[in-house]
């Protein structure tokens, strides 16, 4: 019988990687980078505890996200260069 090759650790944690930051009132927010998981939190420790325990406990998997990041309930894919640039564009325009 053939032997399936495992998956990647790249390919895994390219569907696992969660973005933690900051949404503009000052709320911590989770997003998976696929936009099918995340939440708002009161405070940092809450948000890494459900990032961790979302993708499997692997914190390599978790970006913690400079600037601004807002809640995505729209479904799309959330890239963290777009997101980075987002916020980019946000600290100009104040």
């Amino acid at each position: 019988m053939g032997q399936k090759e495992p998956p990647s650790s790249y390919s895994q944690l390219a569907s696992s990687l969660f973005l933690i930051g900051r949404d503009s009132h000052g709320h911590w927010v989770v997003q998976d980078q696929m936009g099918l998981h995340g939440g708002l939190f009161v405070d940092r420790a809450q948000a890494l505890k459900f990032a961790l325990f979302e993708n499997g406990n692997h914190p390599q998997a978790v970006v913690m996200v400079p600037g601004v990041l807002e809640l995505n309930m729209s479904g799309r894919p959330v890239a963290p260069t777009a997101v980075n640039a987002n916020a980019a564009a946000e600290r100009r325009a104040a």
